[in-house]
């Protein structure tokens, strides 16, 4: 809450964001908040302590079940302009809706999903203002909210993902709330989700523009620190590993969790440096390794 004076004229009204508006009024139901399109109901249950008349207060705006525009200080897990994994509560025959942290639903007409959602499940939506009826919407329909041109990306960058849909190939991804990407399944050796929200690397952006993701940055530096998770194994087991580099990829990946061709390329440097010893049987932790 601030305190200050609104002798400006209200900026506009921006639905199913966070805005800035001033108290103009207070009545035992609630406080009434000046705005572009008019005085704005904030209920009671919503009032930050102390507030008054003339006080300037940070508020959700968007429709209530009457389709009146009301105020919340309740904070939505997304906001218009982005995207979010929600859980489906109920389904009707005009479309479901979804818990997005408020006490009124979040709805996704049945003509907006990408595919029919099902009570209790989670789908990855895109938040916004259904033009002609002003209520916030969420849009299961994703791809015409990602842009086809990377104007500000390059190979090798860090960026910001979220994975919104399991395919055949691998997991889809949204890179920095903008743009769609792929990472391919023999590119992941970890448990991703749906909806998880994770660090990764552009691997290649492609002749057809698209893009391929990384979980590591690319060459050596990428699997580095992995290489400290084989000594660690070593120590816990006396020094010993019945995984040369002839050992399977299914052995090695339930062991380390990792690709063969990483694991190669790992012990190959390890050895190089002098703290391992590649043998028939496995490979042998050297007396010469201190750990650091």
């Amino acid at each position: 809450m601030i305190d200050e004076s609104m002798t400006r004229r209200p900026a506009q009204l921006k639905m199913g964001r966070f805005n800035r508006l001033s108290v103009v009024k207070e009545l035992h139901f609630g406080m009434y908040l000046d705005s572009s399109e008019g005085e704005i109901l904030l209920p009671t249950k919503y009032i930050p302590k102390d507030t008054k008349v003339g006080d300037v207060v940070d508020v959700f705006i968007y429709t209530d079940s009457e389709d009146r525009i009301i105020a919340t200080n309740l904070m939505p897990l997304a906001q218009v302009g982005e995207f979010a994994c929600l859980t489906v509560k109920h389904v009707t025959d005009f479309g479901a809706f979804m818990d997005w942290g408020l006490e009124k639903d979040l709805f996704v007409p049945l003509k907006e999903q990408h595919r029919r959602m099902e009570e209790g499940r989670t789908y990855v939506v895109y938040v916004a203002v259904d033009r002609q009826t002003n209520r916030v919407i969420g849009i299961g329909k994703i791809a015409p909210f990602l842009d086809k041109d990377y104007p500000d990306l390059q190979e090798g960058d860090k960026v910001e993902l979220m994975a919104y849909e399991m395919t055949s190939l691998g997991v889809m991804c949204i890179v920095n709330n903008q743009y769609a990407g792929i990472i391919y399944h023999n590119e992941i050796f970890r448990r991703v989700q749906l909806g998880n929200r994770f660090a990764g690397y552009i691997k290649k952006i492609r002749e057809d523009n698209k893009i391929d993701l990384s979980l590591r940055p690319a060459g050596f530096e990428g699997i580095k620190p992995q290489a400290e998770t084989i000594v660690s194994k070593l120590r816990a087991h006396d020094g010993f590993l019945p995984y040369n580099d002839e050992a399977s990829p299914e052995d090695i990946y339930a062991f380390f969790q990792m690709s063969k061709k990483s694991y190669k390329a790992l012990i190959g440097n390890l050895f190089r440096a002098g703290r391992i010893r590649i043998a028939e049987d496995g490979i042998h932790l050297l007396d010469t390794d201190e750990g650091d």
